[in-house]
């Protein structure tokens, strides 16, 4: 099921069962390029040599190289928070993981990483161990180390605002009263220009405070629906 595609023709999603696809419709290289992650590293330039009418008829065009992807994850770290609501950004990146055959057991800048390809395009897979309310300690850090654009950084979290387990995948925007996602703007300088991927999880039931509701685990039902879209 495809559930979105970003105005920014990047990404095309499946859902959380199937593998996650990154397909770079269209790219804009306005110079002359090199960026490295760990274990890889991609070459872009704006122009082509020149090739002559005859050597346009021998071989095809090469294609432009992949920009790499930083697909980054909310949550809390430790045992006490897994499994509940606030966590479910954690969840789509593992799964993320598991069905690309990534490793997220690197530590580094405040974060679990994990680095990899999904198809043709790299990627770097993080969750940050900051802390909800400070993961922008993180995420700041690894995008400032890796010059990655910001256009490339995608953010996954869960979202009060949406009904349950349903996705909504937007090019930028706000955050909507997300502390996380707060503290990730904060720290790319009040900028908001960058794609996220919102999880709903619901609204608390009654009187009851959305703290405590985003920390609480999902009952047996709302587990099954959740693992049916993640």
């Amino acid at each position: 099921m495809k559930l979105s595609s970003s105005p920014l023709s990047t990404i095309r999603f499946l859902n959380f069962n199937s593998p996650l696809i990154i397909s770079p419709l269209s790219f804009n290289f306005p110079k002359t390029t090199f960026t490295r992650f760990p274990n890889f590293s991609i070459h872009t330039t704006t122009s082509s040599p020149a090739i002559t009418a005859a050597e346009s008829q021998l071989a095809p065009p090469k294609p432009l190289p992949h920009l790499p992807w930083l697909i980054v994850g909310l949550g809390n770290p430790g045992k006490k928070y897994n499994a509940t609501r606030h966590n479910v950004g954690f969840e789509m990146v593992d799964a993320i993981a598991e069905s690309e055959g990534i490793s997220i057991n690197n530590v580094n800048f405040k974060a679990l990483l994990g680095r990899g390809f999904i198809g043709n395009v790299p990627v770097m897979l993080a969750k940050p161990q900051t802390f909800m309310n400070s993961s922008g300690e993180s995420v700041g850090s690894i995008v400032s180390h890796y010059k990655i654009p910001l256009k490339h950084v995608l953010v996954v979290y869960d979202d009060l605002d949406l009904p349950f387990a349903k996705l909504r995948l937007l090019p930028k925007g706000g955050h909507g009263g997300h502390n996380g996602m707060r503290s990730i703007i904060d720290s790319l300088k009040g900028s908001r220009d960058f794609p996220r991927l919102r999880i709903g999880i619901g609204r608390p039931p009654g009187k009851m405070d959305a703290v405590n509701f985003v920390l609480r685990p999902f009952n047996k039902q709302e587990r099954e629906e959740v693992c049916k879209n993640i």
